[in-house]
């Protein structure tokens, strides 16, 4: 059976003109791999909209695999995260001028969710591709958590595999040092983690922690 993998993008904000996490999702369109076909979709950057299109696009797609994508401006890695916390806390306003603060995501449901990717063998499989790759242990608190922490309940208690991957600024985007990276290495990126959760049962058992 071929499988479904879902791939999101997210819409520019905060006045930028573009956002590397759409530019790369979108040139995953239509890829065929081995057992597997990429469907990709672009996400608003507004909180709560993005939620109810994502658990649109489960319903109508049926995905086997989710992988979310956004920007983390300033990162200078292909970030794969652990786990999303149960919080919306914005340092800046959302597409639709929405800046809540300390608000639950989702009402009495838990503190926080893991990830249901292998995300230690997505950064072994992005690092042997010679990509600049790790596991993150925060998503933040902006519309990239709000995403994946409601896809993780959306999808909870399913088959559905699903989680996040932050990917830092392009080029054209940095300023004054800033950390980037060049679309065609987000995009294999993008590419190594859709294998290696295609490939992968059990998530490899090796580091990937942090010490601050």
């Amino acid at each position: 059976m071929i499988k479904t993998i879902l791939l999101t993008g997210f819409e520019p904000f905060n006045k930028a003109k573009i956002n590397p996490s759409w530019e790369a999702v979108k040139e995953l369109k239509g890829w065929r791999g081995d057992g597997f076909a990429v469907e990709v979709r672009q996400l608003p950057c507004v909180f709560g909209m993005a939620n109810r299109v994502m658990a649109g696009l489960l319903d109508e797609l049926k995905p086997d695999v989710v992988i979310a994508v956004g920007q983390a401006g300033g990162r200078p890695e292909l970030s794969v995260e652990r786990v999303a916390i149960n919080v919306d806390d914005a340092s800046i306003a959302d597409n639709d001028g929405q800046q809540p603060v300390d608000e639950a995501i989702v009402a009495g449901a838990p503190d926080a969710y893991f990830s249901t990717l292998p995300i230690k063998a997505i950064v072994q499989e992005m690092r042997e591709r010679g990509l600049r790759a790790g596991v993150s242990q925060t998503a933040g608190t902006f519309v990239c958590n709000h995403v994946f922490y409601g896809l993780l309940h959306n999808t909870l208690g399913t088959k559905v595999r699903a989680g996040f991957i932050h990917v830092p600024f392009l080029p054209k985007q940095a300023k004054d040092g800033t950390p980037s990276m060049p679309l065609a290495e987000i995009i294999e990126g993008l590419r190594a983690a859709v294998q290696a959760t295609v490939g992968t049962e059990t998530d490899l058992a090796v580091a990937g922690g942090a010490t601050h």
